[in-house]
């Protein structure tokens, strides 16, 4: 789901049909990790602001880029309050109004990662993702953790031939085979080769699949994850295992990755910017994870204007 207005008219929709509550009769009649994934998909990530004013909102931030310093506090008070849409509409008035690309005058007035992060909020989420997909593979080498994080975790990707030609030229063998299959997922146009583990972890949703890999723990006696521990290796076996984990619980997926980002030296800023749209929805399974808020791991690790937008974004 994701989108809030969609979320809301499925609930309001089914309390009309059978005059019960949803989110009640799934943690009624339902346990585990299909209990987890079905509450997950019913909390929207996006929420619109409801006193949301466009025009306002323009003003206050050529205000906050005008004059002498920037009001760095301000623009973060807008964006990290407003809805993916609500921020692509912000950033068409702004143009409208002033004759001025908002990310152009954003970018001049800030730097560094809080710089990055901001930007990376006025793209529609799956436009971010392209280009993240797109700058992994560019230049020497191809950085496949982006590859299976994005690719892997994305339920409803928006390709273009140039993402195929670029996967299809940076990557081979069996994992050239699965990126392939996930961006054709539901197209009818798989190729003969791909193995028959890539296709179903290619073409079935989650609940498919997590009904998929209890069948076969039952039948086989050995844990999916094991098998696949057992069975494969390389980039592919991480595809596996992220296909697999995100099925199971796409929450715990990215606490695991918001955590690895900020364990050790150093702070992995591209992940932690590429999960940014998703971490009002994952702070609650970080805690039961880590038995420390994500809040706290976020003033720990980050400084400044990012830090104090990651929290903002946090709530």
């Amino acid at each position: 789901m994701g989108n809030c207005q969609d979320v809301a008219l499925f609930k309001e929709c089914y309390f009309q049909v059978h005059e019960r509550d949803l989110e009640a009769d799934i943690e009624g009649d339902t346990s585990g990790d299909v209990r987890n994934l079905l509450m997950a998909l019913l909390q929207p990530t996006l929420f619109p602001y409801e006193d949301f004013d466009v025009m306002a909102d323009i003003k206050a931030i050529r205000k906050a880029c005008k004059g002498f310093g920037t009001d760095e506090q301000a623009i973060i008070d807008i964006l990290a309050n407003r809805s993916a849409d609500q921020r692509q509409e912000i950033k068409q008035a702004y143009f409208d109004k002033y004759d001025d690309e908002l990310v152009d005058v954003l970018k001049s007035e800030l730097a560094g990662n809080f710089e990055n992060a901001i930007v990376a909020m006025l793209d529609l989420p799956v436009i971010y993702a392209v280009k993240e997909l797109r700058k992994a593979m560019k230049g020497a080498g191809t950085d496949e953790n982006v590859l299976v994080e994005i690719l892997c975790t994305a339920t409803n990707a928006s390709t273009s031939a140039t993402l195929r030609l670029d996967i299809e030229g940076d990557t081979s063998g069996d994992v050239r085979n699965l990126l392939m299959a996930l961006l054709q997922a539901g197209e009818g146009c798989f190729g003969t080769d791909e193995s028959t583990f890539s296709y179903i972890l290619a073409s079935r949703n989650y609940l498919q699949l997590q009904a998929t890999f209890k069948a076969y723990e039952q039948l086989s006696g050995t844990e999916i994850l094991d098998a696949i521990e057992n069975e494969t290796g390389g980039t592919l076996k991480k595809c596996y295992v992220a296909l697999v984990r995100v099925a199971k619980n796409p929450q715990l997926y990215f606490a695991r990755r918001l955590n690895k980002a900020m364990k050790g030296a150093g702070t992995d800023d591209d992940t932690l910017i590429r999960i940014i749209y998703d971490l009002e929805t994952i702070k609650e399974m970080y805690l039961e994870k880590y038995d420390v808020s994500l809040k706290d791991a976020i003033r720990d690790e980050c400084s400044g204007d990012y830090k104090r937008l990651l929290l903002a974004v946090c709530h």
